[in-house]
């Protein structure tokens, strides 16, 4: 028994620590289901007011979903690794191609979290409701008395409203929500085309075989993690050398005396080579031989980053 709970609990934290790109927008898409459900019962409240409603019910499904959107820009390294290509290096060296590729890739991760929140809204429909009660037309509606207007309209999503007007109520609330959920599936239904066609278009086009693909996705992945875990380390070291220089004495613990034993630093890497593997990486292969990353490439001494004659080339898309 204590084996099999081991093992369940290996397994969740192999799939928690995954970096497949499905898996990180599942988790995303499940975090702001989450939090716009949230957000419905604690925060969301119509005016009830013409001329309120519609600004309130737009800026509760746009508002956040722009909030969203500039936090996944924020949060993809690709973001910052184009900002530093550039500052350092500028973009002459992509195609057209690559180029539109790139601002793809940081768009379409930055747009899972919005797209999840507008569905759900719509889906929901309190919004929807509450932006575009006010807009029916009376003469739309079954025995809708013609001294009311747009003010008992606009109260609908309330409930505050006449008795003699509860059938008409629903009626309307039904309708609004009919067509709040229908283009909460039409999204739905787009963006999954759209998603399978940019798949399909990525597999046709790239020079990789899927394995070799998968190959790379592998070393980019554990390339980031050792490179992480020794910069931490390496960095632990130097901060170690530098508070004895200046106290005479360091209070390490064993396992970091253990580390500064095992692992000497003698001193920092200079600015050109941090710059040489920061940026945005395209696929290059040197006389036929690919070279996987900015680091990879700068291990082999291979200079430059334009396409070389016999290169080839390949957008960075998985993080």
């Amino acid at each position: 028994m204590a084996a099999l709970v081991a093992e369940n609990f290996r397994f969740l934290s192999l799939f928690f620590k995954s970096k497949d790109v499905m898996i990180f927008n599942g988790l995303v898409a499940l975090g702001t289901v989450g939090s716009e459900e949230l957000f419905s019962v604690v925060a969301f409240n119509c005016p009830c007011s013409p001329a309120r409603n519609y600004i309130y019910g737009l800026a509760a499904i746009g508002v956040p979903a722009l909030a969203l959107f500039l936090i996944g820009v924020i949060w993809n390294n690709h973001t910052w690794n184009l900002v530093a290509e550039c500052h350092k290096r500028g973009v002459k060296n992509f195609s057209a191609a690559a180029t539109f590729l790139l601002f793809g890739s940081i768009m379409g991760r930055a747009a899972v979290a919005p797209v999840t929140w507008s569905v759900i809204s719509l889906l929901r429909g309190e919004a929807y409701i509450c932006a575009l009660s006010e807009f029916v037309r009376p003469s739309s509606l079954d025995k809708f008395p013609a001294e009311y207007g747009a003010e008992v309209l606009a109260r609908f999503p309330c409930k505050d409203v006449p008795a003699n007007l509860t059938k008409v109520r629903d009626e309307v609330t039904r309708r609004l929500r009919y067509e709040s959920q229908l283009f909460g599936w039409l999204l739905i239904g787009i963006v999954a085309v759209l998603v399978f066609l940019t798949k399909c278009l990525k597999h046709c086009c790239s020079p990789l075989s899927y394995r070799q693909e998968a190959y790379w996705a592998q070393y980019r992945s554990n390339e980031d993690k050792l490179f992480r875990r020794t910069a931490e380390v390496h960095s632990r070291i130097l901060a170690a050398k530098n508070v004895k220089h200046f106290f005479g004495f360091v209070a390490l613990d064993n396992e970091e005396k253990e580390l500064v034993q095992e692992f000497p630093v003698e001193g920092v890497q200079p600015s050109p080579q941090w710059n040489a593997i920061t940026g945005v990486y395209i696929y290059r292969e040197n006389k036929g031989f690919p070279l996987y990353s900015r680091l990879h490439k700068w291990a082999k001494g291979v200079e430059g980053n334009g396409p070389s004659p016999e290169g080839h080339e390949m957008l960075f898309l998985a993080s």
